[in-house]
């Protein structure tokens, strides 16, 4: 089967053979049900789901990625799955409660990021079917960012901003979040 479009796979060097299969959507309209299997962990496939607008760009998330297959590998998950470990890591608080509510999806999540690792496409074209969204390139996901709102959540400042971009502030917070 081909590899659809609007799905990208990241590969990790450090872990050979797994990938993060991912899926961008705009204007989602079932965020809330969405939410809801994810609290309840009916979510099939399960996937990580985050809030897109906090994710400033794909190397956030990669990075995240290999933070949670690294995490597993040490067998050190922080939360119950690979898949929630992923959103938990996309955040620099150590508070997974925290973390899960602000960079997972809500019922308000007006764009999304849908990911699994090491899926089949059966699995992809289930993840696709899973969100009500206009599906959109990975190469889109800066234009959807919610700058105020990540520099709100993060501490970011005004300074911080003068001397790198938004990803680097990110990308600092989830780098030290465990030091």
């Amino acid at each position: 089967m081909a590899e659809r479009p609007d799905v990208q796979r990241l590969q990790f060097d450090d872990f050979p053979g797994r990938t993060l299969s991912v899926l961008l959507f705009k204007d989602v309209t079932n965020s809330k049900e969405l939410r809801e299997q994810v609290v309840r962990g009916a979510l099939v496939p399960e996937c990580g789901l985050a809030n897109a607008a906090l994710v400033p760009d794909l190397f956030v998330l990669q990075v995240a990625a290999h933070n949670a297959l690294l995490a597993q590998s040490r067998e050190a998950l922080k939360t119950r799955s690979l898949h929630s470990e992923l959103v938990f890591n996309l955040s620099g608080s150590r508070q997974i409660s925290v973390s899960l509510d602000r960079n997972g999806i809500n019922a308000t999540c007006q764009h999304v990021l849908a990911a699994r690792f090491d899926a089949t496409p059966d699995e992809e074209a289930a993840m696709q079917q899973l969100v009500a969204g206009s599906p959109l390139p990975l190469a889109d996901l800066g234009q959807l960012v919610d700058q105020q709102l990540l520099c709100k959540y993060l501490k970011v400042s005004k300074e911080e901003l003068q001397v790198g971009s938004l990803a680097d502030a990110v990308l600092l917070r989830i780098a030290a979040r465990d030091c």
